[in-house]
């Protein structure tokens, strides 16, 4: 039997009446979860399913494979053949419909941080390729088209009226298209809107709806897609990369998609953390992995990953951690990335599609001299913040970490043994070995 950690042993601690307190080790965070709180209801509220239009599919919304034009250029897409994957680059505008994108990297068309906010703070130009890429795509007739069809539909959304549009010449329309092609906030989005072969509205395709191959390609091909925006513009010093699932946790569209933005800090909490790591080079193992293993929170592990309860959250939140000694997700091997992605899967397919959640990326900023593991939390957005959080600063979450393991693990066996996740070790299973993440060993 897995018992709960002692307490005050630890950022856990167990009160007489059950009451557990947690901080976070690396943000300060403070979490209470109170006896009697967490009779409540998980996920979006269920209604009565209503059956699908045959004609809308692959319509549903812009995110949906037969609406490739009512979203901005896409830079490359992942397309399959059989077991065959292959990713294709800078498609004009003509060629869109000729293959079935997998999984599609766009812009995003209402950016965080414009083109405009990079060349007026730091003087940036895109890439002569990228100029290049957007002269090609203006000159094809249906490029054309789609883009004053898409920078319509921006500009009027940020207030031009249409009679304002219909005054512009085609160059005034155009020049803002550059935005649209050399941006640093992109979206990652899947083919399904619902399960293949779904015949009502409550049947959508998740992430863990994807098989485990689907799902790593699906990582990889967003691990690429962070490598590029660093690439792309050197006065990024950080890619926060976030998947948001269902409407209560932001999402614009129930489309599965990950967006990842291009910004010139590194973030509070990462900096909270770089204080830190500067006194203990091994914190994320003592304070993170190896406390989880001790108080027996870790739900699954790999030989590339540990996936655990996560503590000091203000939302029940899984967390997974990658051993490689690389802190760049794409500097690690297929196979590292590949054992990230497994256990994201498991802890996604185990907590269900109806539970809308926040998919949170962390690794090492592009200007840090320390190593740091990648690593992902996944966050159930199951409650609400109200004044009580605001006037104390005491988050209170529904949810223990042992509640979230006790809820989390036997949907993980059961799903091993429908095949419907990688063969990953569960619980007991798991060695749970000290010091298991190695990002402070030569990957630096």
């Amino acid at each position: 039997m897995l018992l709960p950690h002692p307490a005050g042993s630890g950022p856990i601690t167990r009160m007489a009446d059950g009451t557990i307190k947690q901080v976070s080790p690396l943000t300060g965070t403070e979490v209470w979860t109170v006896p009697g709180r967490a009779h409540r209801p998980l996920g979006v509220a269920a209604s009565d399913p209503v059956p699908l239009d045959p004609e809308a599919h692959g319509r549903h919304c812009a995110f949906c494979h037969l609406r490739y034009l009512d979203t901005p250029p896409e830079k490359s897409r992942l397309v399959r053949s059989g077991t065959t994957w292959q990713t294709l680059r800078e498609l004009p505008a003509h060629e869109l419909t000729r293959t079935v994108a997998e999984f599609r990297r766009i812009p995003n068309l209402f950016e965080i941080l414009s083109l405009d906010y990079w060349h007026v703070n730091y003087g940036y130009e895109v890439p002569g390729s990228v100029a290049a890429r957007t002269r090609a795509y203006l000159a094809d007739e249906t490029g054309r088209a789609h883009v004053l069809a898409v920078l319509r539909a921006r500009l009027l959304a940020g207030g031009l009226t249409p009679a304002q549009w219909e005054a512009m010449s085609t160059d005034e329309r155009l020049a803002h298209a550059s935005g649209l092609f050399g941006g640093g906030h992109d979206v990652v989005v899947a083919r399904r809107h619902f399960v293949d072969g779904a015949t009502h509205d409550d049947q959508l395709a998740a992430s863990g709806t994807l098989t485990p191959e689907e799902h790593h390609r699906y990582t990889a091909f967003t691990v690429e897609t962070m490598r590029s925006l660093y690439a792309a513009n050197r006065y990024v010093r950080y890619v926060a990369v976030f998947q948001n699932w269902l409407r209560p946790a932001g999402a614009s569209f129930d489309h599965l998609h990950k967006q990842l933005v291009a910004i010139d800090e590194r973030g509070r909490q990462t900096e909270m953390e770089l204080e830190r790591l500067r006194t203990n080079p091994n914190l994320y193992n003592e304070v993170a992995v190896n406390y989880a293993g001790y108080a027996n929170l870790v739900v699954a592990e790999n030989d590339h990953a540990v996936a655990f309860a996560g503590f000091g959250h203000r939302y029940p939140t899984l967390e997974v951690y990658s051993k490689s000694p690389r802190s760049e997700p794409w500097e690690q091997t297929e196979e590292e990335v590949r054992g990230m992605s497994d256990l994201l899967h498991a802890c996604h397919a185990a907590t269900g599609t109806p539970v809308p959640t926040n998919e949170e990326w962390h690794h090492r900023p592009a200007d840090v001299d320390m190593a740091m593991p990648w690593r992902v939390m996944l966050k159930w957005r199951v409650s609400t913040l109200a004044g009580f959080e605001g006037g104390t600063k005491i988050n209170l979450n529904t949810i223990d970490p042992y509640s979230l393991r006790d809820m989390v693990v036997p949907r993980l066996y059961a799903l091993r043994d429908a095949g419907a996740i990688a063969p990953v070790r569960i619980a007991t299973e798991c060695p749970c070995r000290p010091n298991s993440l190695h990002y402070g060993r030569g990957g630096f």
